[in-house]
């Protein structure tokens, strides 16, 4: 018991107090651990407009969960919560880097568990809201730093990249790891050969090296969205449209014009607006090029959420009066 160590640690009698008082109710029972709900699906399925209602109705703030909402200045590709939409609540882990600055799923990680601790801390509910699985899995299982770069191994898995192609680097990694394959883009050389150099370093799949410090203090509470593939299609590729009648190719020269060609802008939808401005690509080309990668993302998205433990799956968008209905039930249940 702590009042049996209390002399041998010298801590002081009010502290022990306060931390005894915050962890027990006031009947004395174990005061349970706060609720933190994280809300995954693919692209498109209304996460966004979902989190905002549930956050209203039970006085939570929103931590995104977004690779590329984390970089200010890429607003219209990215489809981040608009002004009006942030001014509802606090929000965070958006707009906390500049393009050119390396972000990693480690960095995400322990920014955002900070953000959830401070959110506790107000004794209101963190709403965990993103598509980027590899994020949510740093923030809730954490990361492993892995082995070192192996150099001579790079460069053979470049040379092979070169001669076969990106797409025979993605076969090597789906037959080493086919949950990491699953969330990388077989044109994603860079990733391609870093998961395959740390898979055979480390003699085992990424995706398993990854997971090594858990997120505690924290019951977690998984709802997924899971809409008619159709109708999230035809949703992604009205959104892609929009984005570009948006201003995404405008948006994209600003970010290329003051940071050079950044890594971040090979980000789905930057990627298709460079093939514009360099000539390489017809606007109406590159609409329907970003259309389609949208919903090859919305695949590996799935695919990836699928291996999440405990999902509350809920069948449809999260704009939709069911679905909101049914997400506020099971928070009710776990609060």
């Amino acid at each position: 018991m702590v009042g049996s160590h209390e002399s041998e640690l010298d801590l002081p009698v009010g502290l022990v107090a306060a931390v005894t008082s915050a962890r027990t109710a006031e009947n004395g029972s174990p005061r349970p651990e706060p609720l933190a709900v994280l809300l995954l699906g693919p692209t498109g399925s209304g996460k966004t407009a979902l989190s905002l209602e549930l956050g209203e109705r039970f006085g939570g703030e929103i931590v995104s969960c977004d690779s590329v909402a984390v970089y200010c200045g890429m607003d219209v590709g990215t489809a981040k919560p608009t002004k009006a939409e942030r001014a509802r609540l606090p929000h965070h882990l958006i707009d906390v880097a500049n393009p050119d600055e390396p972000f990693t799923a480690g960095e995400y990680s322990r920014q955002a568990r900070v953000a959830l601790r401070q959110i506790a801390g107000r004794r209101r509910p963190p709403i965990v809201t993103g598509g980027t699985g590899l994020y949510l899995r740093a923030l809730t299982e954490g990361l492993f730093p892995g082995p070192e770069r192996q150099e001579e191994l790079r460069q053979r898995l470049q040379q092979s990249g070169q001669k076969h192609g990106s797409a025979w680097l993605h076969r090597l990694l789906r037959r080493l790891d086919p949950v990491s394959a699953a969330r990388i883009h077989s044109n994603d050389a860079h990733k391609l050969i870093r998961s395959i150099e740390v898979c055979l370093a480390a003699r085992q799949p990424l995706s398993q090296v990854l997971a090594r410090d858990p997120l505690t203090g924290f019951r977690l509470l998984r709802i997924g969205l899971n809409p008619p593939r159709e109708c999230l299609y035809d949703r992604l590729n009205r959104r892609a449209s929009e984005i570009f009648a948006g201003g995404l190719v405008e948006e994209t020269r600003s970010i290329l014009n003051r940071y050079g060609q950044v890594k971040a802008l090979d980000s789905l939808g930057y990627r298709q607006s460079m093939m514009v401005l360099s000539g390489k690509e017809s606007l109406p080309n590159a609409v329907a090029a970003a259309q389609q990668g949208h919903r090859n993302y919305a695949k590996r998205q799935m695919t990836w959420f699928r291996h999440e433990p405990e999902v509350h799956w809920i069948s449809g968008f999260g704009d939709e009066p069911d679905t909101l209905r049914i997400a506020s039930e099971l928070i009710k249940k776990n609060l």
